[in-house]
């Protein structure tokens, strides 16, 4: 099944002056303009290509890279100011409709919002919509906590920053546990800390337990053969010192060194710490 708004692999049905044409069993042929060809084709004559519609509304064919993919979000800036809406830049030639109707807030062109792409049921081409909360939270959920997600940041609260997770559902990481520096339209890895009663999920950008803390370690023993085997950070350092240089809490950089001085991989001193058998 050929997939408007997405990557298709598709045959080589014939040549043209102008491109080649494409096998599509939903679709019949699509062009693939001739600039968009690549330089080898594969010796199975099948490509894949991204498939949308021309600026006349005929579905076609590129081999560009869009920022995002048909039932994703992402963060594009408004390009132009039209009579049907505002156009977002999205990676390939022909920009992205955001309608009017679908504007939660109005935009003007050097604006940057986090917007859906969807199938048009009516026009069947494809736009962008920044009333975000109703693509989310319309399936059910089942995260268990520890789950790693792909997430979206989507905007700063007073109690942290919101995020879209997976495409699907609204998660939040609450201030206190971030311990580096996130941005809206940012796209991180990120953990389910908990599902609440409410329905409600909590997120956090660090692992928790003994994978956090193998980790963490890690990142202790990189840093430590970057520096000749030595730092001065230690477990008396503030928690902005140790955030500044390893991305976590006091309290996590704490288990790890704990765990490394058992293992007998650091030794710990009034100067610092060092790596055992270091430089």
């Amino acid at each position: 099944m050929t997939r408007i708004g997405d990557f298709n692999t598709l045959s080589i049905s014939k040549e043209v002056e102008f491109g080649i044409y494409l096998d599509s069993d939903d679709f019949g042929e699509i062009l693939l303009p001739k600039k968009y060809i690549p330089e080898e084709i594969p010796e199975n004559n099948q490509i894949e290509v991204f498939i949308y519609h021309d600026s006349e509304g005929r579905i076609i064919a590129t081999t560009e890279t869009p920022f995002v993919k048909v039932d994703e979000f992402a963060y594009l800036e408004v390009v132009s100011v039209s009579g049907v809406g505002a156009f977002l830049k999205w990676g390939i030639t022909k920009d992205l409709l955001l309608p009017f109707r679908e504007q939660k807030v109005t935009v003007e062109e050097g604006d940057k919002v986090i917007a859906h792409v969807y199938l048009d049921s009516i026009s069947k081409k494809l736009v962008a919509s920044t009333k975000i909360d109703k693509f989310l939270n319309n399936v059910p959920f089942e995260y268990s906590p520890g789950e790693e997600v792909n997430i979206l940041i989507h905007s700063k609260t007073e109690l942290g920053y919101k995020a879209i997770i997976n495409n699907l559902h609204w998660g939040m990481i609450y201030k206190n546990e971030i311990f580096q520096k996130i941005e809206k339209g940012q796209r991180l890895k990120a953990y389910v800390k908990k599902v609440r009663e409410d329905e409600k999920i909590d997120l956090s950008l660090q692992k928790s337990g003994f994978e956090l803390v193998d980790n963490t370690a890690q990142l202790i023993i990189s840093y430590l053969e970057n520096n000749n085997g030595f730092m001065t950070i230690t477990d008396k350092s503030t928690p902005q010192e140790i955030s500044n240089a390893f991305g976590i809490s006091k309290k996590n950089f704490k288990k790890s060194i704990g765990n490394l001085y058992k293992k007998q991989i650091i030794n710990i001193d009034n100067k610092g710490i060092r790596l055992i058998n270091g430089d």
